[in-house]
């Protein structure tokens, strides 16, 4: 029987393609350490990721290498995101890392991912569980620092867009380890209020150590069971916590919660505000469908683009670009050695070496060299040529008869 084969390239462009067909590997956190960091005159950078048992070969394209908020090193422990497929000109898997991060804050993020994923699985982020905000509010309870630009900031707005609306403050800590219970005591508060019809919980930006008292579950678990319906605005724009997943609105930052929490005076008019609604509710909705078929449209396009194989090709210029160079220096090395041995022999064809020797040039008047008895006579005049000049001579007896 005849056996099957294949080429190694057949095999490489199976096995790539297996691995990038993985959902798993195609957007993948791995922490490890990193060793052999090197970045390259293109920008790329490339090191390993490496535990006690195993490590992996890492890649980071230039644009996103500049985009790195610390500058990593040899012996640092970080979280790596990207998608693992094969370089195939070495046959060798490799992680193309598109977020890095040092392990401290990945592991917060990790502790927010599994707390999202948890507390999704048991429906309180359901659509279903959303309740819309009142039209015209007239108690706003509002749960925040009393102390923080957010709370003057939600105020101002308030008086701006809505007067006549009434603010009830429920005062807490909004960082540090006391402040999670505190949230949910300040919550709890203005649910035994009567006639409270929207709370905004609120805090400014910082850092994800600075926010994490709204990714306690304590504090999730406590919006989600609000009589009424709660605003959360925490953090600038591009934050997200779990207290936003809970809470029936999410405002990027708490003067877009106090915004969304009222409406603008200037603006009721009547039906006019009932159908700016609808309209915001179809946009959302239109907007909502729009991304979901943009993420089914770009997971179709990443198959089909050539990013991979651009970067693929950005790898294997820095590799020819790096063998050029050893090339070019061995050449040069080779030249080096072929011109001292050439130097070596004319030195030893030198005449001038011969003449310190003791060996003279013997010519005539007319330039030619001597170089047998039987071109000179008897009284001829010559030019005998030493080491360190001539002097003239005359022939007393030529010896060739």
């Amino acid at each position: 029987m005849t056996q099957a084969s294949y080429s190694v390239s057949e095999i490489t462009r199976y096995i790539k393609e297996r691995l990038e067909s993985a959902p798993l590997l195609q957007d993948v956190w791995v922490e490890g350490e990193i060793s052999n960091w090197i970045r390259s005159r293109a920008g790329h950078c490339y090191f390993t990721l490496k535990d006690t048992r195993a490590s992996i070969r890492g890649v980071i394209w230039r644009t996103t290498a500049s985009g790195l908020a610390f500058e990593p090193e040899d012996g640092q422990a970080v979280l790596a995101r990207g998608h693992v497929s094969v370089y195939e000109p070495q046959g060798q898997y490799q992680l193309y890392v598109d977020a890095l991060q040092p392990v401290g804050r990945g592991a917060l993020y990790l502790q927010f991912e599994e707390l999202k994923e948890r507390l999704g699985a048991e429906g309180l982020f359901d659509a279903d569980r959303k309740r819309s905000l009142p039209e015209y509010p007239v108690l706003i309870g509002v749960v925040t620092s009393p102390t923080a630009a957010a709370l003057q900031d939600i105020l101002n707005v308030l008086r701006r867009r809505w007067p006549v609306a009434q603010v009830l403050l429920s005062p807490t800590l909004v960082q540090g380890v006391d402040a999670p219970p505190q949230i949910v005591a300040a919550l709890n508060k203005l649910y035994a209020q009567a006639g409270v019809d929207v709370i905004i919980i609120a805090r400014g930006g910082g850092s994800i150590e600075d926010l994490w008292a709204f990714n306690d579950e304590r504090v999730a678990r406590a919006i989600a069971e609000a009589p009424v319906p709660v605003i959360s605005g925490v953090g600038h724009e591009v934050d997200f916590t779990i207290a936003d997943f809970s809470a029936d609105v999410r405002a990027p930052t708490p003067s877009a919660a106090a915004e969304v929490a009222v409406p603008d005076q200037a603006e009721i008019r009547g039906k006019v505000c009932t159908a700016s609604t609808a309209a915001t509710e179809c946009v959302e909705r239109h907007i909502r469908d729009a991304r979901h078929e943009l993420d089914m449209l770009r997971q179709s396009l990443a198959r089909l683009s050539p990013r991979l194989r651009i970067q693929r090709d950005r790898q294997r210029v820095d590799d020819l670009y790096r063998r050029v160079g050893q090339i070019g220096q061995h050449h040069l090395l080779l030249m080096r050695e072929r011109l001292s041995g050439m130097q070596h022999r004319l030195g030893v064809l030198d005449p001038h070496a011969t003449l310190d020797r003791g060996y003279a040039v013997v010519r005539k008047l007319d330039g030619h060299v001597v170089r047998s008895v039987i071109q000179v006579t008897a009284g001829d005049p010559l030019s005998v040529q030493v080491s360190d000049g001539d002097f003239a001579a005359r022939v007393e007896d030529s010896g060739g008869g």
